[in-house]
């Protein structure tokens, strides 16, 4: 079974977007062509476990760090359980392999201070690009949401008068997310702005560049950065930061663990428990400075 009819699969059936796809088609060919070179092997279905390992083993002296080698066996993983399942393949070679250590990633979410000094509306510039990244940074912390799906939204998804906005997340699972009545205004703003755009090349978009075509990620973070660099000395500014952010701000406020998961479009409550170790710092924090048995006499 080739590795297209596996493509095809991931896109038809698991609704897998077009980035993930080429990520899993890219893993595959890539042990395709260390197979052919290595064992003259041509189809990777037919390798046996000490075939991978060696492939791994050489990622790994390649100088790959685990997490990307754990990612090209999780491609594989799918490939081999894919083929089970149309019944072109009896044994997964794969079944008993553990996967590498990798060390933890701390993620440092943006102290509240941080995110009203950014939020100040003296801190953007005040033509039509200030306007759209103020709204843009304010989107991405008051709903959690994904930098893909920021870039995907369109002009229809967003109901002013209800204050609501839909969201297409993995797997084109839809979530619909209130919206604060700051960013309402900041919306209706934008919009009104967006009209003066002198050409739009994608109408349908809600958020575009300056020469009216639809964002891109690289465009996104280098916005997120540049401004969070201004008010920010964390090692990460990035739009995923910001939505760790709104996570844990949520939470530290008492938020129910269930409706932030539901927020943030999570399919498992393990996904959303990440975020809940800042809030027992911050916790812990409150508790120190308050508890009068950790006052001296």
């Amino acid at each position: 079974m080739s590795i297209q009819s596996f493509k095809a699969y991931l896109e038809l059936e698991k609704n897998y977007s077009p980035h993930t796809v080429l990520a899993y088609e890219k893993d595959l060919l890539s042990f395709q062509d260390f197979c052919r070179d290595t064992h003259s092997l041509e189809e990777i279905s037919q390798s046996s476990y000490p075939m991978i390992r060696s492939w791994l083993v050489s990622l790994v002296e390649g100088g790959l760090t685990n997490r990307s080698v754990n990612r090209k066996v999780s491609s594989l993983k799918a490939y081999y359980k894919f083929l089970m399942r149309i019944g072109e393949l009896e044994h997964n070679p794969l079944v008993h392999h553990k996967s590498l250590k990798t060390a933890k990633k701390v993620e440092i979410p943006f102290s509240e201070q941080e995110m009203r000094a950014l939020m100040d509306p003296d801190f953007f510039e005040s033509d039509w690009e200030g306007v759209r990244n103020r709204l843009m940074i304010e989107m991405l912390y008051a709903t959690g949401m994904r930098r893909a799906e920021l870039i995907n939204l369109k002009i229809t998804d967003v109901d002013l008068n209800i204050g609501t906005i839909k969201v297409l997340g993995k797997r084109n699972k839809e979530r619909i997310l209130p919206l604060l009545p700051s960013l309402r205004e900041n919306l209706m703003k934008y919009l009104k702005a967006r009209q003066e755009l002198e050409v739009i090349k994608d109408p349908s978009i809600l958020f575009l560049t300056l020469r009216g075509a639809k964002m891109y990620d690289t465009l996104v973070y280098r916005v997120i950065n540049s401004y969070f660099s201004k008010i920010s000395s964390k090692t990460k500014k990035s739009p995923h930061i910001l939505r760790h952010t709104f996570a844990t701000h949520l939470l530290a406020k008492g938020a129910d663990l269930n409706s932030v998961k539901e927020l943030l479009g999570h399919s498992s409550l393990a996904s959303t428990q990440v975020y809940t170790h800042n809030s027992i710092a911050e916790l812990k924090k409150v508790h120190s400075a308050s508890h009068p048995r950790n006052k001296s006499d």
